[in-house]
């Protein structure tokens, strides 16, 4: 199932969680290692700091891009994920209702610390059907949300 815009901003799904803050740290880290790395090269020539610079601001742009992408939500087929920001890695992956086993969050005093979690939504048949997303803001909530609606559905009979 492929989309050129995200599914979540077409109306028909109903958006869950995103990346949390955490998920920006490696970010973070990154553009300290690259500020060190620049001072290095203005030592060298100035050529060479551009390049590192021009190499830095795109690396780290694709990577803040990326985290920003990754989109989980629910729709009436099923859980989605949408992630990807250029053409050839955009898309949507997922797990049907009637497939689903169970959502759940890894909890531990760091996840309750920073609000950040690691989510996993189960596959009935087969582990590499299953959604496993870390660093997820409100993850603790989509989970919550995810398995009222899967038993709502059950209890409706609409699942087969």
């Amino acid at each position: 199932m492929e989309h050129d815009n995200s599914p979540v901003t077409q109306g028909h799904a109903v958006p869950l969680c995103h990346k949390a803050w955490t998920a920006y740290i490696s970010c973070v880290l990154l553009v300290v290692i690259m500020i060190f790395v620049l001072r290095l090269a203005f030592n060298y020539s100035e050529l060479a700091a551009a390049g590192v610079l021009a190499v830095s601001t795109l690396l780290i742009g694709y990577r803040v891009l990326l985290i920003r992408s990754v989109q989980l939500y629910y729709d009436d087929v099923g859980v989605w994920v949408y992630s990807g920001i250029l053409p050839w890695q955009r898309g949507v992956r997922g797990v049907k209702w009637r497939d689903m086993d169970e959502a759940i969050y890894v909890t531990g005093f760091w996840s309750w610390l920073l609000r950040s979690y690691t989510v996993r939504v189960g596959h009935r048949f087969t582990r590499e059907g299953e959604i496993l997303l870390t660093k997820m803001a409100r993850g603790k909530q989509a989970v919550t949300i995810l398995n009222e609606r899967h038993q709502q559905l059950i209890r409706s009979g609409r699942l087969a």
